[in-house]
C-alpha cells in the first residue's frame, strides 16, 4: 500500500509548525506539533487504506465485467431499468454495433409489449427474494425490428456500490420452433396411427363387393353394370388411400386457393366410418355461393380432421355432430364445428391449446394445439365455447378472397 497521502499530511504538520518556528520564533517540538502531526498520520493512514481499497474494488470490478464478458451467454446488468453493461454475446444478439449503442437504454425498449409486465415483476422478485431466480422466456425485439425468445434468470447484485439487477440468458428461437415442428409431427402421427383401423374398415366394404362380383365373373354371370360396380369401388378405395397419404406425406406449405366445401366433404368422407362406429351423425350444412379461401390444403384438413375426432371423443354415448360454414361478415367466413358432448368446464377453456394442458384422460392437448397454430398462420382465428353436460362449439374465421364482380 502506498503511503502517499500519509506522508503529504505529516510533512504538512512539519511545513506548517517550521513557518511558525522560523517567523514567529516559536518553539518547534510542542505538545501541538506532536499532536498535529500524530492526528496527520493517522489520518493520511486511513486515507492510504481507502485509496488501496477503491483501487482493489474497481480491479475487482473491472475482472468481473471482463470474465462476464467473455461468457458465451447473453448478459445484461440494469439498475432502475437502465442497461449499464452487456456483454459481447448480447451485444450480438440485440443486433448492435457496439456496447455504447446499449448502455443507459431503457431494458424495455427491447421488450415485446406483451412481456413488459412480466419483466417488471421478475425485476421486483429478484429484488425481494435475493437469490437467483429459475429461468423463464421472454420475447425481445432486436434493433432491426425482429423478434426472438430469450430464456433468463435474474439476480439481484450489488455493482460500483449500488443495487443492480443481472439477466443470464440465451436465444432459444431455433430450439422452440424445431421443438413445435417435432410436436406437430408427433400429433400428426399419433392421430394416423388412431385412424388406420377405422380407414382399414372403410376399404374392406368396397374390396368385399370386388370379390364377390369376381366371382360372378368366374361362373360366367357377366352384366356391363358389374364392371361399373367394381371400377367405382376400386375408385372409392383410391380416394380412402389418397386422403390418407395426403395427411401422412409431410410437406411444405404452399398456400392457393380452395373451395372450403370440398376440403371439408373430403375430411367428413375420411373420418364417416369412425364416427358410425362411435354411434355419431355428422351433418355438413353449407351457405350458398361461399367465396373461396387461400390455405395450405393438407393443414386446413388436418384442423378439420383434429376437431370432428375430438368432437366425436367427446360424446361417449353417441349424438350428432354439426358443421356449418357461412358467410361472417365482408371479407370472412365461418366453420363452426358443434357438438352434443360432455362439454369443458369454463375455468379450462383459456388453457386449451397449450402443449401437454387437456381434458382427455390420456391426450397430450398437442391436437388442440397444432389447430390453434395452423389457424393463426392463415391469418385466422379459433374461438371454443361450450357449456358443461350441453357441448362444445368450436368456430373457425378465415379471411376470404376477393371474388371479382361479373359484367354481363
Amino acid at each position: 500500500m502506498v503511503k502517499t497521502g500519509q506522508i503529504t499530511l505529516v510533512l504538512i504538520s512539519i511545513l506548517f509548525t517550521a513557518h511558525q518556528w522560523f517567523f514567529h520564533q516559536e518553539p518547534f517540538f510542542t505538545i501541538d506539533f506532536i499532536i498535529f502531526t500524530l492526528i496527520a498520520w493517522l489520518v493520511g493512514w486511513q486515507y492510504d487504506r481507502m485509496r488501496s481499497l477503491e483501487k482493489k474494488a474497481r480491479a475487482s470490478e473491472e475482472s468481473y465485467k471482463t470474465l462476464i464478458d467473455s461468457l458465451p451467454e447473453s448478459v445484461i446488468i440494469h439498475r432502475d431499468y437502465q442497461i449499464v453493461f452487456v456483454n459481447k454475446a448480447a451485444v450480438a444478439m440485440i443486433g448492435s454495433a457496439s456496447k455504447d449503442e446499449l448502455i443507459g437504454k431503457s431494458i424495455f425498449l427491447y421488450a415485446d409489449s406483451e412481456y413488459e409486465g412480466r419483466m417488471r415483476a421478475r425485476i421486483d422478485q429478484a429484488i425481494k427474494l435475493r437469490g437467483p431466480l429459475t429461468n423463464i422466456e421472454h420475447r425481445l425485439k432486436r434493433l432491426d425490428g425482429s423478434k426472438f425468445f430469450f430464456e433468463a434468470s435474474s439476480l439481484a447484485i450489488t455493482l460500483g456500490g449500488k443495487e443492480a439487477i443481472l439477466t443470464i440468458g440465451k436465444d432459444i428461437t431455433e430450439r422452440k420452433q424445431e421443438t413445435e415442428r417435432l410436436l406437430q409431427k408427433s400429433e400428426k402421427l399419433a392421430l394416423l396411427g388412431q385412424m388406420a383401423a377405422g380407414i382399414a374398415h372403410e376399404i374392406r366394404n368396397p374390396l368385399t363387393s370386388i370379390k364377390g362380383f369376381i366371382q360372378l365373373f368366374k361362373s360366367n354371370s357377366l352384366k356391363g353394370e358389374y364392371y361399373d360396380i367394381v371400377l367405382a369401388e376400386l375408385e372409392r378405395i383410391n380416394e380412402i388411400v389418397g386422403e390418407f397419404l395426403i395427411l401422412a406425406k409431410p410437406s411444405a406449405a404452399v398456400f392457393m386457393e380452395h373451395d372450403i366445401k370440398v376440403l371439408i366433404k373430403d375430411v367428413v368422407t375420411l373420418i364417416n366410418t369412425q364416427s358410425i362406429l362411435n354411434n355419431v351423425q355428422i351433418f355438413v350444412e353449407f351457405d350458398r355461393d361461399l367465396p373461396l379461401v387461400s390455405c395450405e390444403a393438407n393443414q386446413f384438413k388436418q384442423v378439420i380432421l383434429n376437431l370432428l375426432k375430438n368432437a366425436i371423443e367427446a360424446m361417449p354415448e353417441g349424438g350428432n355432430i354439426d358443421v356449418r360454414v357461412v358467410r361472417k361478415d365482408e371479407g370472412s367466413i365461418s366453420v363452426q364445428i358443434i357438438d352434443q358432448g360432455i362439454g369443458i368446464p369454463q375455468e379450462r377453456i383459456p388453457t386449451l391449446g397449450e402443449p401437454f394442458y387437456t381434458t382427455k384422460e390420456k391426450g397430450t392437448g398437442l391436437g388442440l394445439m397444432t389447430c390453434f397454430k395452423i389457424i393463426e398462420s392463415h391469418n385466422g382465428k379459433l374461438d371454443i365455447n361450450s357449456r358443461v353436460n350441453e357441448g362444445t362449439t368450436v368456430e373457425i374465421t378465415l379471411p376470404t378472397i376477393a371474388q371479382p364482380y361479373l359484367i354481363t
